[in-house]
């Protein structure tokens, strides 16, 4: 049974009559299947808890499974697991911050700004993952390779350097600097 926007735009206003709806409309569809199996219950997603301001607590919308099929709904099984799952559905996302709130100016992510260091020339280098980790189980030939540092890809740089503003991208003049002579390179496309 497909839902449409109308009826829900009409009950809307009070979130008791939503409800109402609801049982209504599988009640009527209950009454109208041969076989009955035991019911399935998935909870109501989070755009119609906004609509109606219903909270976590409210109970799930139940759906009858007939021949191993949703009655009058072909839905896959990712639509249905998605509310049980939000961690898999959601895409990674870059959390800058484009406008902040005190003086409405862009933020760099301090992650990154902890993890990785900027060359002049626009590389971006940081050290390898678990160089500091269990030293005493590794050998000195891998102790050794962990300690060296990696230089991040074109794309990994572009994206770094969106993810920052430009004072982290500005050259700065360090004494006794270790990577001075990383700084300026020659014959290289970034």
């Amino acid at each position: 049974m497909a839902l449409s926007c109308a009826p829900l735009r009409a009950v809307c206003g009070r979130p008791g009559t939503l409800l109402r709806h609801f049982s209504r409309t599988f009640q009527q569809s209950e009454a109208r299947t041969v076989l009955w199996k035991p019911a399935l219950t998935l909870p109501v997603t989070s755009h119609v808890r906004g609509i109606s301001g219903l909270t976590k607590s409210t109970p799930g919308v139940l759906l009858s499974p007939i021949n191993n099929q949703l009655s009058a709904q072909n839905t896959s099984i990712l639509s249905r697991v998605a509310p049980l799952l939000p961690s898999i559905l959601q895409q990674s996302s870059r959390p800058v911050t484009y406008t902040s709130l005190r003086r409405g100016k862009r933020k760099s992510v301090k992650s990154v700004l902890e993890r990785f260091m900027r060359l002049h020339c626009g590389l971006w280098i940081r050290r390898k993952s678990g160089y500091k980790k269990k030293l005493w189980k590794k050998r000195a030939a891998r102790k050794k390779r962990l300690r060296e540092m990696v230089i991040c890809n074109k794309t990994q740089s572009k994206l770094l350097d969106k993810m920052t503003t430009s004072f982290w991208r500005r050259r700065n003049w360090y004494v006794d600097d270790p990577y001075q002579k990383y700084h300026d390179r020659t014959n290289l496309k970034v």
